[in-house]
């Protein structure tokens, strides 16, 4: 990989680690336009303060846009989304062997 593309993959990181930013996204995943309010009650326990930062900082990304009906993923945020569906099944994958490695008691490694 390039410096530019350790670069561009580092901003996106930087992005997407900030305190709900993928939550935000994911919410938005079935493309259905949601207000702020709905928005809010699909992250859960997010506050009104971190959802609005959020909320400017992924339309500024351009990952994100408000329209009349609410916010939406724009064409560039639904790539990503479409990149990160396999995250799905690997998490349900994951949660399995989690389970399976503390019935038989065996310590799951950390990093």
């Amino acid at each position: 990989m390039s410096s530019k593309e350790n670069a561009a993959v580092g901003q996106l990181f930087e992005l997407l680690e900030s305190r709900y930013a993928l939550r935000v996204l994911w919410a938005l995943k079935d493309g259905h336009p949601q207000t702020f309010r709905l928005l809010q009650d699909s992250i859960g326990s997010i506050t009104p303060n971190t959802l609005n930062t959020r909320i400017k900082e992924l339309r500024n990304a351009g990952l994100m846009g408000h329209g009349s009906e609410g916010y939406t993923v724009t064409t560039l945020g639904a790539d990503l989304l479409k990149r990160l569906n396999d995250m799905q099944a690997f998490a349900a994958k994951w949660t399995a062997s989690q389970v399976k490695a503390a019935a038989a008691g065996t310590p799951v490694k950390k990093k």
